[in-house]
């Protein structure tokens, strides 16, 4: 059931107090009528810095900082307490216990997501969360995200709506050597999507697709120029099993500077991306957590700014023609607040989202977005903070 309209204010809590958690504690209580936000990280330090930088930014004592391990499922439930709401910002694998937390303590949650394993178990407690009165949306970050969002909106206003296409990026303004990129989240999340399988629907068929194939050139407008798209996994979430009875093909690529996915498919190659332990000199060690040890700090390139780039197409037919509706997004990092273009456009999208959870506009019980978000309010709602989504027919 949806709640009827609750007006704020609302205290909200922010699980992890990195890039993207303080972009979306301080939208939560500019946009979205937070009257309070706390910052929950295992790093006081981290959570009292972004607590203070929201204070600063807004002018008003309205964050706070709190320890908490995010691991420990009874001491989420207990600090959540008294929230009206909760958005996670903490790394995916740790999404599940934080929203059953939520939960217990009658808050409503949302994701950053990024793993669709990991949404699907999140998705499990859609009984717990009916029960609590609550709602949980996993996946409302950028991509997956904002993208199976406006996808959703263009399929539910395009007459016969048979394909849809989403591609996405984070890029550095300035490429610089040795990948033509700049890290702007945590870099587990990187990883997680150029290994594996992405989840698309091809011929009205649920498919897996391996990731860093199917390389398709692109190109945006200057200044981002030529490109190239490859499949990643995530990005697609639930929305292919959403629209399998609707829709040809559904698929999700990300887009990279030239050259990126060649360097990246060398990488693969060589194993250095694996899970699996490796004996050095008698001790098991994880290609990956050298790899996040040793390049992590060499892509982060701090006095460089960063762009996002995100295009979402829906093929129909209008008047018994073929017809194309195109939704893109263009954002740059924002001088005036320090946040990067990466940070806003996917922490400013989940906390729109957890401000239509928490106003009883979404549901009670656990949903993948794309069924539950209203399109064209949501819309609105991440254009009011400051995205650009221009919409075209393209010939």
């Amino acid at each position: 059931m949806t709640s009827p309209p609750t007006p704020g204010p609302f205290r909200y809590g922010v699980l992890g107090a990195g890039m993207q958690g303080c972009a979306a504690g301080y939208d939560l209580v500019r946009r979205g009528e937070g009257a309070r936000v706390t910052f929950f990280d295992r790093d006081p330090r981290a959570a009292r810095t972004a607590a203070d930088r929201v204070n600063r930014l807004l002018g008003a004592d309205v964050a706070e900082a709190a320890a908490v391990d995010a691991r420990d499922g009874d001491s989420l439930a207990a600090v959540f307490a008294g929230l009206d709401g909760v958005l996670s910002a903490a790394p995916y694998a740790l999404n599940p216990v934080a929203a059953q937390a939520a939960v217990a303590a009658r808050a409503c949650f949302n994701d950053l997501g990024g793993n669709t394993d990991v949404v699907r178990a999140t998705l499990a407690l859609d009984d717990a969360a009916r029960a609590a009165g609550v709602s949980v949306v996993p996946d409302c970050g950028l991509a997956p995200g904002l993208g199976n969002a406006l996808a959703a909106h263009l399929v539910a206003t395009t007459p016969g709506a048979r394909r849809v296409r989403v591609r996405c990026g984070g890029l550095p303004q300035t490429p610089r050597p040795p990948l033509g990129y700049k890290l702007v989240f945590h870099v587990g999340g990187l990883t997680n999507e150029y290994t594996g399988e992405a989840e698309f629907l091809r011929g009205g068929r649920l498919v897996r697709v391996p990731t860093i194939t199917e390389l398709e050139p692109m190109e945006f407008a200057p200044p981002v120029g030529k490109v190239e798209a490859a499949v990643t996994s995530g990005g697609t979430s639930t929305a292919p099993e959403t629209f399998k009875d609707r829709l040809d093909s559904y698929d999700y690529k990300t887009v990279r500077y030239p050259g990126h996915w060649a360097q990246i498919r060398t990488l693969l190659d060589l194993g250095l991306l694996e899970e699996a332990p490796v004996d050095v000199d008698g001790r098991p060690v994880r290609p990956r957590d050298v790899f996040h040890a040793v390049v992590a700090p060499r892509l982060r390139f701090p006095d460089d700014k960063d762009l996002v780039v995100l295009r979402v197409e829906c093929d129909g037919v209008s008047g018994g023609r073929p017809t194309t509706r195109r939704l893109e997004l263009y954002d740059v990092h924002d001088d005036a607040t320090g946040f990067t273009a990466m940070e806003r456009t996917t922490a400013f999208p989940a906390a729109a989202v957890l401000h239509f959870q928490v106003s009883g506009r979404i549901p009670h019980g656990a949903h993948p977005g794309e069924r539950v978000l209203p399109g064209a309010e949501y819309l609105e709602a991440v254009r009011a903070r400051g995205l650009s989504i221009a919409e075209s027919t393209p010939g």
